[in-house]
């Protein structure tokens, strides 16, 4: 049986139709914890009580970054692209937590400095060949921007109206916890200090000369702090990469169109929170899939009030944690749908 809600019926109805419909599962009341949870999570979503999350998708966002030339990171920016195409072989991490459940995994190419061989499970979005260098300048001009806030929600857009609900977000790109850390520095004002960290492994300057150069980037912005959809966006331009605007793209866009959205490591949780200050309603997609070992995710995670599902001490990125809770969700989804009820009880 099929009971839905349609977006002008109540929220506080259809909450209390849907814990209802938990509490009357063949189970003692609370006893499957954050799972329930989740699953109210979904049915407010997707405004079902028995929903259909359709097929799951794994997209990776894969892009360069001009911060490199100052020696923020351990690898060189040619690894982006080595790592985007052990990804279209089948052999990247991603490959192998997102194949355990026959996930796919699209990547898409936002902005590497040099574009791949055409694949079936690549999409080439490319605004260029990389961002600028912020610790000089604007990562992007607006116009990028713009080009890649719009790319990213076609993606979401076209995944959705095929027929998946459920994405699952993710990244590739040497450089990009620099990025994301002043993203959510200029956010949520947590200190350069705490959210800066080895990332891919500890630069050959080390820690203290990545803090210094995230340091003048953000003065020579001097866009002060604060969580507001314009002020975002800015730090976005200035900061970011072509592939954290374009899944922060994604994200808003999976939130209208009705989707879960599983957030990955810190950089995709970085781009969460700016899609949260841009359009708040969007947190009420988001599932956070893990806490990942990078130094700021953990405080990042508490300014949202975000819980995330696992803890397993992870900072590949790729998607990976993302694509190790799909199961869960999976899980949530199906006992709201397919679980029997209590003898007695009936689905509201």
């Amino acid at each position: 049986m099929t009971v839905s809600f349609d977006q002008d019926a109540g929220r506080d109805a259809l909450r209390a139709a849907l814990v209802a419909r938990v509490h009357g599962k063949a189970k003692p009341a609370g006893s499957l914890g954050r799972l329930e949870a989740l699953a109210i999570q979904i049915g407010m979503v997707t405004g079902s009580l028995t929903p259909d999350l359709g097929s799951a998708k794994v997209v990776v966002f894969a892009g360069d970054h001009g911060l490199t030339a100052e020696g923020v990171t351990a690898y060189p920016s040619v690894v982006t692209r080595e790592i985007a195409k052990l990804i279209l072989a089948g052999g990247a991490g991603i490959n192998i937590c997102a194949g355990t459940t026959a996930t796919d995994v699209l990547l898409v190419d936002a902005g590497m400095l040099a574009p791949l061989d055409d694949h079936p499970n690549l999409l080439d979005r490319r605004i260029g060949n990389g961002t600028a260098n912020a610790r000089h300048g604007p990562a992007m001009d607006r116009r990028d921007f713009e080009n890649a806030m719009a790319a990213g929600g076609d993606i979401a857009a076209d995944l959705a109206q095929a027929g998946s609900k459920l994405l699952a977000f993710g990244e590739v790109g040497i450089g990009n916890t620099s990025a994301a850390s002043l993203v959510a520095h200029a956010i949520t004002g947590i200190p350069l200090e705490t959210l800066v960290g080895a990332g891919a492994g500890i630069p050959p300057l080390g820690l203290d000369h990545k803090r210094q150069v995230l340091g003048d980037a953000f003065a020579r912005a001097a866009l002060g702090y604060g969580d507001n959809p314009a002020r975002t966006a800015e730090a976005l331009r200035q900061f970011a990469g072509f592939e954290m605007v374009m899944m922060t793209g994604a994200m808003l866009e999976a939130a209208e169109q009705g989707c879960i959205i599983v957030v990955d490591g810190f950089i995709a949780t970085a781009v969460a929170a700016a899609a949260i200050s841009i359009d708040p309603g969007v947190a009420g997609h988001c599932v956070f899939a893990h806490c990942s070992a990078e130094a700021g995710h953990r405080a990042l995670l508490a300014y949202l009030g975000a819980t995330p599902l696992l803890d397993l001490g992870m900072r590949l990125g790729e998607g990976t944690g993302a694509a190790l809770a799909l199961p869960i969700v999976r899980a949530a989804e199906a006992l709201l749908r397919d679980m029997a009820d209590l003898p007695g009880e009936h689905p509201s």
